[in-house]
């Protein structure tokens, strides 16, 4: 599926701000089931400084410095982008969940040691007792990863609300856990710590999701959104992505910005300003399923 992905984000000041520096994770990566035909990030003011470069993750990644004053940030990001449905392997027939790390561990190469990074705690997601016991129910030992990780997929899903206003970036995923509600993002940090509380290599995904208006609606301009889901490793599959917000596997529908440990490796937009005072944020996403792929993507 190609789609054309517009994710425009603006900033206004209540006061000037004399110079800033941002962090952008805002291009699609290429990946196994992903390839990216054009990517573009426009900045206005325009940077004095800026780097597009890749992130130690092998996200694609943009430093600006904006040195001329401004009351306002305009930050857009166009792309085409043509995803594919990724191969998977059958639940049942994957390696027991109990033998994945051991397994990992026997090869100290350097792509075994980069898989492993992600079966330890992150800033975002970090394990504990209660999370260990909640995933312990889909955890049975020799139980097939995949069956598993499914399991723990659903059961998420089922237990807990979407509830968009109840958490923010920095709500501890202790304390989701206990309210049994936020959004996509804290779905995916609960899966993550659940699965690294079996030293399970699961990595933080960012992206987009395709979204269907109401029938007899028509789809509002501006109307998607930025998504999270998590991705596990599998020996049989590599990495499999699940998303717990909607149950289900990632597919041609979900579109792959960046993974890191979790959301503070791979946030959109990050960083620092000097001055500005108060201000608000507007965000417009567009997620459309097109047939072009040589039309600028600033266009």
């Amino acid at each position: 599926m190609l789609y054309h992905v517009r994710h425009r984000t603006t900033y206004r000041y209540s006061l000037p701000v004399s110079i800033s520096h941002h962090v952008l994770h805002l291009a699609p990566r290429a990946c196994g089931d992903q390839v990216v035909h054009e990517a573009s990030i426009e900045i206005e003011p325009a940077p004095a400084v800026r780097n597009d470069s890749v992130d130690y993750f092998g996200n694609p990644v943009t430093f600006a410095t904006i040195q001329q004053q401004h009351e306002e940030l305009v930050i857009e990001a166009n792309s085409h982008v043509d995803v594919s449905p990724a191969p998977g392997a059958m639940p049942s027939q994957t390696m027991p969940w109990d033998r994945v790390f051991r397994h990992l561990g026997q090869d100290t190469s350097a792509g075994n040691l980069a898989i492993l990074q992600f079966a330890f705690d992150s800033p975002y997601a970090r394990a504990n007792p209660d999370l260990a016991a909640y995933a312990r129910e889909s955890f049975a030992p020799g139980r097939p990863i995949m069956e598993a990780a499914l399991e723990l997929t659903r059961r998420i899903h089922r237990d807990f609300k979407y509830r968009s206003g109840t958490t923010s970036v920095s709500t501890p995923v202790e304390d989701v856990f206990r309210l049994r509600r936020g959004v996509c993002q804290d779905f995916a940090h609960l899966q993550l710590a659940c699965l690294r509380a079996f030293a399970l290599p699961a990595r933080y995904v960012s992206g987009y999701l395709l979204t269907h208006p109401a029938p007899g609606k028509e789809k509002l301009v501006g109307s998607d959104a930025s998504h999270a889901w998590v991705s596990v490793w599998c020996q049989e599959a590599g990495w499999v992505d699940l998303d717990p917000t909607n149950d289900t596997i990632a597919g041609e529908e979900h579109v792959t910005l960046a993974w890191g440990r979790d959301y503070g490796d791979i946030s959109p937009v990050n960083g620092v300003i000097f001055g500005g005072g108060e201000h608000i944020i507007d965000v417009a996403v567009d997620v459309t399923p097109t047939t072009a792929t040589t039309e600028s993507p600033g266009a």
